[in-house]
């Protein structure tokens, strides 16, 4: 037995000379694992990534005047950069007149085929190449083919009507003094009447496009189309 248990020490001493040079390797390479696994980790990135987003106002020039119009509002994609441009399109919702979220993708099942309010007061913003003023087509255009009479609305508005058979037959013209407002209106029919009104700033026409049933609160769409106007272009003057 005692010989035995002499076999099984020099075996065992054996064994371990024989593996005791690769020792020093196998901690070595444990460390190295580790420390690669520590490093990976601290620099690994914790992130996002997240779409890139342009400027919240674009600096556009339309008939050589300068306006700054926020990118949100911007209605064609083709539209959304700074620099010269014929012709600009705008949205906003009114009355917050704040710029609209992005269109929402509708499913077949989430459509509702009913007519939906139109909350949103459109802008366009076009050189006019010196034609007719909206403030002389108001004075010497529209006279000629007006009603003679004119209808109080309310709180100072007035309505005079198209006559039939002239360029703007089925029309109707609202003005008022204070605060100063003239919108031309389409009468409601198959589709909900739609009012347009202009104003100019040196090179470029402004074009406001609002429901002719908002002019139930007509001070209230005048105050919005003077705030835009400032908002869009700031007068040195």
């Amino acid at each position: 037995m005692f010989s035995a248990n002499q076999s099984s020490a020099r075996l065992l001493r054996t064994s371990l000379g024989r593996y005791a040079h690769a020792l020093p390797f196998a901690a070595g390479g444990l460390l190295a694992t580790a420390a690669v696994a520590v490093v990976a980790y601290l620099l690994w990135p914790t992130w996002g990534a997240a779409p890139s987003k342009g400027p919240d106002q674009l600096p556009v020039s339309v008939g050589g005047t300068l306006f700054n119009v926020p990118t949100a509002a911007v209605r064609m994609k083709i539209q959304r950069h700074s620099g010269p441009q014929e012709r600009i399109d705008l949205g906003y919702e009114f009355p917050s007149l704040s710029t609209p979220e992005a269109p929402r993708h509708v499913s077949v099942e989430q459509f509702d085929e009913g007519p939906q309010p139109i909350d949103r007061i459109f802008v366009s913003i076009a050189a006019h190449h010196d034609a007719l003023s909206p403030d002389a087509r108001l004075r010497t255009i529209y006279p000629r083919y007006l009603d003679s009479g004119a209808t109080s609305v309310q709180d100072g508005l007035t309505m005079r009507g198209f006559r039939a058979g002239t360029p703007y037959d089925g029309e109707d013209l609202f003005q008022a003094e204070q605060p100063p407002l003239a919108a031309r209106c389409t009468r409601d029919a198959a589709t909900p009447g739609m009012c347009l009104s202009e104003r100019r700033i040196d090179g470029a026409d402004l074009i406001f496009r609002f429901p002719r049933s908002w002019l139930s609160h007509w001070q209230d769409v005048a105050d919005a189309m003077d705030r835009l106007t400032s908002q869009l272009h700031h007068s040195r003057g």
